[in-house]
C-alpha cells in the first residue's frame, strides 16, 4: 500500500492537527538505504544515541507503540519524561522509492510527530531526513510551544544522527581491520 504524504507548511492549520514548528536534520550514512531503514526506525537503537533516555519498544512494524523515558536515571529505571509513540506509516525503501516512518507522539506531555526518510544515496550510502513536528500538551498555542522546542529538537536530531553516523563508521571500520 502506497501512501501520499502532503507536508504541512509552517503556520498553517490543519483540521485537527494545530500548526507547529517543524525542525529536520540530514545526514548521509555509509549503508545501503534497507540497512540504514534497519538501524533508523527500530527505536530500540535510539537509547544509544539520545543522552539520559531508555526505550522500550517491541520490533518496529505500523501500529507499534513506543515509550521513550528521559531524564537523570532513565536508563537505570528511574522516571522521566515519557514520550509516548506510536508508528503510524511504516514504508520501508523499495527500488528508488525513499522509506519513511512516522511516529505520532501521543502525550501526555509531548504531541505532533516524528518523521524518518531514508532513501538511496549512491553505492552503499543513505540519506536519512529526521524531522520532527512537536508542541507541548497544555494551555499554550502549539505554535508557541513547538517554536520554544525547536531549537532543544534540532539539537537532540544533530547529537542523535552524528552518534549514529559514528556508530556505523566504527563498525565498518572494525569489519574491514578483521
Amino acid at each position: 500500500m502506497t501512501s501520499l504524504h502532503v507536508p504541512i507548511p509552517q503556520g498553517v492549520l490543519m483540521a485537527g492537527r494545530p500548526a507547529t514548528h517543524e525542525v529536520s536534520v540530514e545526514r548521509v550514512l555509509p549503508l545501503d538505504a534497507g540497512d540504514a531503514w534497519d538501524l533508523l526506525v527500530d527505536a530500540r537503537h535510539h537509547a544509544r544515541w539520545i543522552p539520559l533516555t531508555r526505550v522500550d519498544a517491541p520490533p518496529p512494524a505500523l501500529g507499534v507503540q513506543v515509550v521513550a523515558v528521559s531524564g537523570p536515571f532513565a536508563r537505570r529505571g528511574a522516571p522521566g519524561l515519557a514520550d509516548r509513540m506510536r508508528i503510524d506509516r511504516f514504508e520501508p525503501p523499495a527500488g528508488d522509492a525513499p522509506g519513511v516512518a512516522v511516529f505520532t507522539k501521543q502525550g501526555p506531555l509531548l504531541l505532533g510527530e516524528a518523521r524518518i526518510e531514508i532513501a538511496g544515496a549512491g553505492p552503499g550510502r543513505a540519506r536519512v531526513t529526521w524531522s520532527e513536528r512537536v508542541h507541548l500538551a497544555g494551555p499554550l498555542p502549539a505554535a508557541v510551544t513547538g517554536r520554544l522546542m525547536a531549537p532543544v529538537l534540532r539539537g537532540m536530531l544533530r547529537f542523535a544522527l552524528a552518534r549514529a553516523v559514528l556508530e556505523v563508521a566504527g563498525a565498518t571500520n572494525r569489519r574491514r581491520r578483521a
